[in-house]
């Protein structure tokens, strides 16, 4: 099986705990784990760390040309970087700057490779097209299986 991951870009701690303790106890460990993800700063990177620590195949996704430049902050770019470098398959979209189109293709594009898609994510609308919502809408009118990870009573930040 394949596992993708969408989700927010800022994640609250007790969510950050909420979508590791779920994936330490649902995903396999070693090279029967495959996640594919976009990168982006928040869930999408925290899930491509699980993947590599458990010994799993990372495929990344990016929506564009120069992605990297998109994402807030010198660290999240160096982790950014790090993850980028240890995937086995990087595919970018043929998009030349980030832009809500190219996070909605990339988004479609991750959903259409996995078997099971985790959204971490609040529940509410997407600020922007491409966000969260508009993927988890994506995979399930797709009938690919969403499994939503957040702690009730926790705001988005």
């Amino acid at each position: 099986m394949r596992f993708g991951v969408t989700g927010h870009q800022i994640l609250p701690p007790e969510i950050v705990d909420c979508a590791q303790d779920h994936w330490r106890r649902v995903l396999p460990a070693g090279a029967e784990l495959c996640g594919l993800s976009n990168l982006a700063d928040g869930a999408d990177q925290l899930f491509a760390a699980h993947v590599l620590a458990a010994g799993g195949t990372l495929e990344v996704i990016l929506p564009c040309e120069g992605y990297a430049c998109s994402l807030s902050g010198a660290e999240s770019r160096a982790r950014f970087e790090d993850l980028r470098r240890a995937a086995a398959t990087v595919v970018t979209m043929p998009y030349p700057r980030p832009s809500e189109q190219a996070y909605l293709a990339a988004g479609q594009t991750l959903v259409d490779r996995c078997d099971h898609l985790f959204a971490v994510w609040d529940g509410r609308p997407a600020r922007g097209v491409g966000g969260t919502a508009d993927i988890v809408t994506y995979a399930r009118s797709r009938g690919c299986p969403v499994t939503v990870l957040w702690v009730d009573g926790v705001r988005r930040i």
